[in-house]
């Protein structure tokens, strides 16, 4: 049974930093692609982040710079972590397994989702 769970968001401050982690079962994450989306009112949801199989990595322009995903086969979990954030970093942060395009249409399972507020 694949699951993902994420931890780690919370409320912070404009400039801080959060680190989200996905710790994945029924699978094995250096053997798929993982990607992190966020939510927020009024907006699409967005992938932000990406890291395949292989190891490379694709951010979105508005995160490029300021966020890093890496994994640790060990744990068998994906990591996101956000530096310099804004306020309108501010969404609900999921990670999900993608197969194919890093995109909503090519997720087949996603994690429950977590808060992240930046003030």
């Amino acid at each position: 049974q694949v699951q993902l769970v994420e931890s780690g968001g919370g409320s912070v401050q404009a400039g801080g930093s959060l680190r989200l982690s996905c710790a994945a079962s029924g699978f094995t994450v250096s053997d798929y692609c993982v990607a992190w989306f966020r939510s927020a009112p009024g907006k699409e949801r967005e992938g932000v982040a990406s890291m395949s199989h292989l190891g490379r990595t694709t951010y979105a322009a508005s995160v490029e710079g300021r966020f890093t995903t890496s994994r640790d086969n060990a744990q068998n979990t994906v990591y996101l972590q956000m530096n310099s954030l804004k306020p309108d970093d501010t969404a609900v942060y999921s990670c999900a397994r993608v197969r194919g395009v890093v995109a909503v249409g090519f997720v087949d399972y996603w994690g429950q989702g977590t808060q992240v507020t930046v003030s």
